[in-house]
């Protein structure tokens, strides 16, 4: 929520206001039904679309009169928030407690109310968004303590999670009519602890809407000069990529390849703005999506025949995800003058890259996730936001049985003994990586196979925790070395 509400008898909503309100709630209709219509019975869909109604009504009556900071009626955000949880295959509940996330906060209406009018499932979403309010507390004491409710619901249930990145992607696009520094405060948060979650969840695209949403507030002059140099590229090279999409398409027809070709223009980010000076090559890449795996590769064979591919450019992360799990072909080609980034990936992998966990027809790994959110908790401070960063990004290793372990970028043979149990990590001595002896502090590389040899007795020293970073072993090797001081003293 960007700001607390404003009452205004007055804010009648005008006609526009009931048109734009009114395409939402279609949109957002039509896209639950297409998602879901298919696998629900006639006798649930209809219960599911009374509830949604039902939910629209009581929202609207509870933030009647409440206006945003900037002016515009309450009642919007919710139904944006809705519609973005729409869009990305959320579920009724879902959509449901998106609408009513900020009732109980800013409301009259209590969260039993809720739990009486749509049942446990929705309650149990709409409480996970729901601040802690305990004026015991202060304002820090309270924000860490909402982290930490939001975190535990989401291993009980992610769509929390997930919920609350559509809050925060609505709240950051309307963050302007708020004071100065509180939007830093909320810009800082969204790169610290969401951007990183999203990219745990394989939200990679709402990771980076919101890192640069977040961006556009801490350098708003950066951001503005980089907007204005986009838009001279993207003048300048309209018609030389129109030339190449269409040969391009011409090909794929040609060996009748079904194919949607699509324009990425890379977001506001620092590393983005120092390198607008190369054009094309830094700031567009070229989407083409598929049927199905084997036409991916034709496609890039038929590519590669078009414009010479530029050597070592070339990344196959269909079979072998990327450590955020994305997964496309990836290339840079030469065509004529410019220099293109092209991605090649199916339709149905598209929507995973797009929305990670909640994509359609993907069983999704949430065990790593909720293994990592158990031993933050662990750590010393109620969000541990550097862990969170440096796990956002993963590398898979194996045991001398080829076992496979997924492990933060940046972990250490250190981080690995303290995966595969907290005692072989305790009495680690030195490891031995692809066949050779390194020591414990050795960072890890993407395929590594590790053998931990230990000794006889526990061998923690204090250095240990600049080796370690994961959450899971810096904690143990806190433990241990507050249990050796006790017994010391």
């Amino acid at each position: 929520m960007t700001g607390i509400p404003q009452h205004h008898p007055s804010a009648a909503p005008e006609t526009h206001d009931r048109r734009r309100e009114q395409r939402l709630v279609n949109e957002m209709m039509e896209l639950l039904v297409t998602h879901f219509g298919g696998e629900l019975s006639e006798e649930v869909l209809d219960q599911s679309i009374d509830d949604l109604q039902q939910a629209i009504s009581i929202g609207r009556n509870c933030h009647r009169g409440q206006v945003r900071k900037s002016g515009e009626p309450y009642f919007f955000h919710p139904l944006r928030v809705a519609h973005l949880a729409a869009r990305h295959w959320m579920d009724f509940p879902s959509v449901i407690a998106a609408i009513l996330h900020d009732v109980v906060e800013d409301t009259p209406m209590t969260l039993d109310e809720v739990e009486a009018e749509f049942g446990g499932e929705v309650a149990l979403l709409v409480n996970g968004l729901t601040k802690v309010e305990d004026k015991r507390l202060s304002k820090e004491d309270l924000k860490a303590e909402t982290y930490r409710k939001q975190l535990l619901a989401a291993i009980e249930d992610v769509r929390v999670l997930c919920l609350k990145f559509w809050d925060r992607i609505d709240n950051m696009q309307t963050i302007g009519a708020l004071k100065k520094g509180k939007q830093l405060r909320i810009a800082e948060e969204t790169r610290a602890v969401y951007v990183p979650l999203a990219q745990h969840l394989g939200m990679g695209y709402v990771a980076t809407r919101l890192d640069a949403l977040a961006l556009n507030v801490i350098y708003p002059a950066r951001a503005e000069r980089y907007r204005r140099a986009l838009e001279s590229i993207q003048e300048r090279t309209a018609p030389a990529l129109r030339k190449i999409r269409a040969r391009i398409q011409n090909s794929l027809e040609h060996h009748k390849l079904n194919s949607l070709q699509r324009d990425r223009w890379r977001p506001f980010s620092i590393a983005a703005a120092r390198l607008t000076a190369r054009g094309l090559a830094t700031t567009y890449t070229l989407e083409i999506l598929v049927d199905r795996v084997m036409d991916a590769y034709l496609v890039l064979g038929l590519l590669h025949s078009l414009y010479p591919p530029i050597p070592g450019k070339l990344r196959d992360h269909l079979n072998a995800p990327s450590h955020h799990g994305y997964q496309a072909l990836k290339t840079t080609v030469q065509a004529a003058e410019h220099r293109l980034r092209v991605e090649i990936t199916t339709r149905k992998f598209a929507r995973f890259n797009e929305a990670g966990v909640l994509a359609p027809g993907f069983e999704f790994q949430l065990a790593n996730f909720k293994k990592l959110m158990r031993s933050l908790f662990e750590g010393e401070s109620a969000v541990d936001t550097e862990g969170l960063r440096l796990a956002s990004a993963q590398i898979r290793v194996y045991t001398p049985q080829g076992e496979l372990r997924i492990l933060p970028e940046g972990s250490s043979a250190l981080d690995f003994a303290f995966d595969i149990h907290e005692n072989l990590g305790l009495h680690a001595w030195r490891a031995r990586i692809n066949g050779k002896t390194r020591l414990l502090k050795a960072r890890l590389m993407d395929g590594d196979q590790i053998a931990i040899e230990r000794s006889d007795t526990p061998s923690v020293l204090p250095k240990w925790l600049e080796w370690a970073v994961t959450p899971k072993a810096r904690n143990a090797i806190r433990r241990y070395l507050r249990s050796k001081v006790k017994k010391n003293s």
